[in-house]
């Protein structure tokens, strides 16, 4: 998550993000002429500071808005962010003023919040597992100490700037029962999103989370 990525190089390649937003909105304008109710959501990943939210969003807007003169047809949209990086979660208050929506990259933040990378977790978890320093794989399940608390933080302070603020979650968490349940029942998500696969079990550990919470 380091370097040159994400909002990054859409700020330095400003390209990039108008190629983007063009398809999207062509695409959910398509949908809409062939009877679909396209209301895209529009992430901007790796977001650290409100400044660069603020920039990429109003490329984002800028970029709707002459592809809504060129087909004279517009659509729905919001423009949110990835909350990836701790210091996004320190400063949510901020970014909340300014973003539609929000949606934690989990898999990202743990590996920015513990500092650990998933391409050589392998060759430590194991150890670190058989000795008790960890007790779950922080990949699989959410670290609900450290990474949980950055959640809570950012649902509590985004939420006191912007009440209705829809909060979700994208990353393999998603589709584990007891991540799930934190998002529901501790975090008060909106909504999880995972991979195709983790699709039935997400939605049975949140119909559960539901049923234990009521």
């Amino acid at each position: 998550m380091l370097g040159l990525r994400g909002c990054r190089l859409g700020i330095t390649k400003p390209a990039v993000i108008e190629m983007q937003t063009r398809a999207v909105i062509e695409a959910a304008l398509n949908a809409i002429e062939a009877g679909v109710d396209a209301k895209p959501d529009i992430m901007v990943p790796l977001v650290g500071k409100v400044e660069e939210f603020r920039t990429q969003a109003a490329l984002i807007r800028s970029v709707a808005a002459k592809v809504f003169e060129e087909r004279g047809k517009t659509c729905e949209f919001k423009v949110g962010t990835m909350i990836e990086i701790p210091r996004a979660a320190l400063t949510s208050h901020k970014i909340a003023e300014e973003a539609d929506f929000f949606s934690f990259g989990s898999n990202d933040l743990t590996q920015m919040t513990f500092g650990y990378s998933r391409d050589d977790v392998g060759t430590f978890l194991p150890t670190y597992l058989e000795n008790g320093i960890l007790l779950d794989d922080p990949f699989v399940t959410i670290d609900t100490e450290g990474v949980g608390e950055l959640i809570k933080m950012t649902v509590k302070n985004g939420r006191e700037v912007k009440p209705s603020l829809k909060i979700g979650v994208c990353g393999e968490h998603g589709g584990d029962p007891r991540s799930v349940e934190f998002f529901s029942n501790e975090a008060g998500l909106t909504y999880v999103s995972c991979s195709p696969f983790r699709v039935p079990i997400a939605r049975l550990a949140a119909a559960q989370a539901v049923v234990g919470r009521n």
